[in-house]
């Protein structure tokens, strides 16, 4: 039951959070990063990282997943995985975190687009080709259905999973990461809420 869920919550997540860049440019999502200052069951108080609160209401079918740490060691050869990276001056790819996708979730927003983790970053979801172990971290190989690209993971960087969750998790203090629709009138609503377990904040 719990991973039936799990899937459900990721495939619907991912797809209003993690759009392709066609997409993006015609029906932005409003990502919300921060913590839960006030919630529920109706609606919640955001404090972003930005600074600012932000209401959102909650889905009739609202539902949450944890997001887990991981290590280095469980990136491996054929992981799916979504990495937010910033090009160096150099031109390298730098990861600024690691998702590795369950299984289940395989294929999710496949390709290579904008996202807004910071300015000019980037976001790769795709197969793990080749790992290559070096004295600054590792080097991946990455491909997917539009072509590959080969991306730095230092160490420090999050990695991070998911897990099941419940609506008990997404409490007062506790840092999520969502994707909210936005209605013509401005209201947002949230339909998923990624929450950090044990205080982690998403890094997505």
């Amino acid at each position: 039951m719990k991973s039936n869920r799990l899937l459900g919550f990721c495939v619907g997540l991912l797809a209003g959070a993690a759009l392709s860049a066609a997409a993006l440019a015609q029906s932005p999502p409003t990502r919300l990063r921060g913590a839960i200052a006030a919630i529920d069951g109706k609606t919640a108080m955001i404090a972003t990282r930005e600074g600012s609160s932000v209401q959102v209401k909650l889905a009739d079918n609202w539902g949450v997943a944890l997001v887990s740490p991981l290590s280095m060691t469980d990136i491996k050869p054929d992981s799916f995985v979504g990495i937010a990276s910033l090009k160096a001056p150099d031109g390298t790819l730098n990861a600024l975190e690691v998702l590795v996708f369950p299984e289940a979730n395989r294929g999710s927003n496949e390709g290579h687009y904008p996202w807004d983790l910071q300015p000019e970053s980037m976001m790769t979801n795709a197969t793990v080709a080749a790992v290559v172990a070096g004295s600054d971290g590792q080097t991946l190989t990455l491909r997917h259905k539009d072509g590959s690209q080969t991306i730095r993971v230092k160490p420090g960087t999050p990695i991070v999973t998911f897990a099941p969750g419940d609506r008990a998790d997404a409490k007062v203090g506790a840092k999520i990461f969502a994707g909210a629709a936005k209605a013509p009138d401005g209201t947002l609503t949230v339909t998923r809420m990624l929450v950090g377990k044990g205080g982690l904040q998403p890094p997505m």
